[in-house]
């Protein structure tokens, strides 16, 4: 549903008209042919050229006489792609699962740094546990976010690492080596738990869903109360899990 148009800021709509006034007809266009589409001073055009030029939403012709739509909206694009199919692939085999399990099911993916969950399926128990739709949780403390940072890269995940960590619990990762350890166990495992560690009394599995490239598009997560969560469970349902996830991920082209 969309915001009512009151709360619409002046300076954001001019720029998203800029950007749609481009089409297939029009794919350059000049600052004065711009301002005039558009209704706007052409000074004040400019000004917002120009910034939408520095966040690479638009780009220069190669005469540098004209603008046209920037890089930056592919991968804006791929990414609302890679979400819809991921979610549109996941649901019935999550749903199953949460059958299969009895026992909550969430879809997350990475996002600035965090799990954003953008799913949710409900377990049958009276009490049951699940992350929000569109929250996000730290990810060296959620079963959900070691899977996303076992599988960064070298480079981004000492990135990350230089982030400071906060203490949840007394389980709470404490420094950036013990972190590390954990990955590797997760990447060797194919799944990581959290052990209590961003909340007392509850516990979670989670292992990854690739896409055609081998990389990770989300994960999928079980979360429980900590008392229906033991060793001999995680045993049981690790398995059932891992299968899942690999099913979602060779619907979206994965190869192992």
């Amino acid at each position: 549903m969309a915001d009512e148009p009151d709360y619409n800021v002046r300076a954001v709509e001019r720029a998203l008209q800029i950007l749609k006034s481009f089409d297939d007809r029009h794919p350059e266009r000049g600052v004065t042919e711009i301002a005039e589409v558009v209704g706007l001073h052409k000074a004040t055009a400019h000004r917002i050229l120009s910034t939408l030029v520095n966040y690479g939403f638009i780009e220069r012709s190669a005469d540098g006489l004209k603008y046209r739509l920037g890089v930056q909206l592919i991968d804006l694009g791929f990414k609302v792609t890679r979400r819809m199919d991921l979610r549109r692939e996941a649901m019935p085999h999550i749903s199953k699962l949460a059958l299969m399990v009895n026992e909550a099911v969430d879809l997350s993916i990475w996002d600035q740094s965090q799990a954003l969950y953008i799913e949710m399926i409900q377990s049958q128990h009276a009490l049951t546990i699940s992350a929000s739709v569109g929250q996000r949780l730290p990810a060296y403390c959620t079963a959900s976010g070691k899977v996303f940072l076992a599988h960064l890269t070298d480079e981004d995940l000492s990135h990350y690492l230089e982030l400071p960590i906060k203490i949840f619990t007394k389980n709470t990762v404490k420094n950036p080596e013990e972190l590390r350890k954990q990955l590797l166990a997760v990447k060797e495992n194919g799944y990581a738990v959290d052990n209590e560690e961003f909340e007392y009394g509850v516990k979670a599995i989670a292992a990854p869903i690739f896409n055609h490239q081998n990389r990770v598009a989300g994960v999928v997560s079980i979360p429980s109360p900590a008392n229906r969560l033991s060793q001999d469970r995680i045993n049981e349902v690790a398995p059932i899990l891992i299968q899942t996830t690999k099913e979602i991920s060779v619907h979206l082209g994965w190869v192992k």
